[in-house]
Parts: C-alpha cells; structure tokens; sequence
C-alpha cells in the first residue's frame, strides 16, 4: 500500500496492490475456522475476496460470535451479507456506495443507515470523521461527538484504529453506545501521530482521554 498524506490536513490517499490477499480462499476460512469459533467478536472487511470473509461471517453467527464488518475499501456486497452482521461499520464514502445515498451529516447518515437496517443488518455505526460517528439501529439512533487528543497530524489507518477499538470494547463487555465512544477515543489518538510511530494507542491512554470528559 502506497500512502500519500497532505501535509496541511493529515488527509491520506492510499493506493493499494492487493497481493497475497486476494489468494484467501473460502477453504483457509474453513482451515481456521476453531479461531473463529472461538472468539468472542469477530471483524472482518473487504481487503480479501467477499466469498472468504462471507464464510468467515457465516462460521462466526453459527457459533453465536458477534460479528463486525467493516465493509472497506469500498465495494457493492451481496445481498445475503447483510444480515450475517451484528454490526456494519462503514465510513461517508462506504455508507454512499452501498446505497447510493450521499452522507454529508449526521442527518444524510442516519437515513442512510436506516436502508441498510432493511437489508438486514443488525447495528449500522456510520463513522463521519471529525464529526464522530452515528449508532443506527432499529431500537435507538446516536451521535457520537469525535473526541480530540490534540492537533490532526495523519489520518491513516484510523478507520482501522475505530474499529479495532469497538471490537475490544465489546469483547471487554461494554455496552455498543460507550463502545463507539471507546472507538471514537481510540481513533482520535491515532491521528494526532505521524507515521513513523505506533498510532494505535494502549488501553491506559485510551482511558485517560475518557476520563477527561
């Protein structure tokens, strides 16, 4: 993956040669599948062919795992994914290609959101950047302020950060909506650290920020 950063805004670009990912095969899935059996969240996305992480998400809900996909980079999925996932994580561009309807605010995402509960997903959380992230589903719709730990230095990999932070969040047993606000204070560590050192933050780091309010 060649990553282009914009020095004013921390803003990224990422050109990626898929490689050895796209030779995941529905059969490594199956070679694996005790892991994912085992586990108590498990989050996949689009960085391997569809039918692997679809069968990774149908070995998962069979074993009562919750599951989380985050469907990047952007790409149409099947219809029957949908209902495989507890929860769908995508971002403005992500939510935009998967319905066709354009996400500039909270209100844009929520509606957004709410067609793809049709399709069959349990919780959509639309993450908005700056703007946080929304919680959508059929019981309750959040906004999650995004919470600052300083100056925007780079943006890369903070999706990555959100949803790693949600997943452990979730397998710590915390409650979806402080979840996302878990989420939220892990991406927006991530960002404020250049690229040549550790952007994912610690648990204690994590929490620090919390308990600043």
């Amino acid at each position: 993956a060649y990553i282009f950063v914009e020095e004013g805004s921390g803003n990224n670009a990422i050109i990626v040669s898929p490689g050895a990912a796209m030779l995941i095969s529905p059969a490594d899935i199956e070679a694996n599948a005790a892991l994912i059996r085992g586990a108590g969240v498990f989050v996949t996305q689009l960085e391997q062919p569809i039918d692997a992480a679809m069968r990774a998400l149908e070995i998962a809900r069979e074993a009562g795992v919750t599951t989380i996909l985050n469907p990047a980079p952007a790409a149409k999925l099947p219809d029957r994914i949908y209902a495989l996932c507890d929860y769908l994580t995508p971002n403005e561009t992500e939510t935009e290609e998967l319905t066709g309807l354009k996400v500039t605010s909270v209100d844009e995402a929520r509606a957004a959101a709410g067609k793809l509960l049709e399709k069959g997903v349990g919780t959509v959380i639309v993450t908005l950047g700056d703007k946080g992230a929304l919680l959508h589903s059929k019981e309750r719709s959040e906004h999650v302020p995004a919470i600052s730990a300083g100056p925007v230095v780079e943006t890369t990999g903070a999706g990555d950060a959100f949803n790693g932070g949600f997943a452990a969040a979730l397998s710590r047993g915390v409650e979806p909506l402080q979840a996302v606000r878990f989420a939220c204070a892990v991406a927006g560590i991530s960002v404020t650290r250049p690229g040549t050192a550790p952007s994912m933050p610690t648990l204690q780091e994590v929490e620090a920020l919390l308990a600043k309010g």
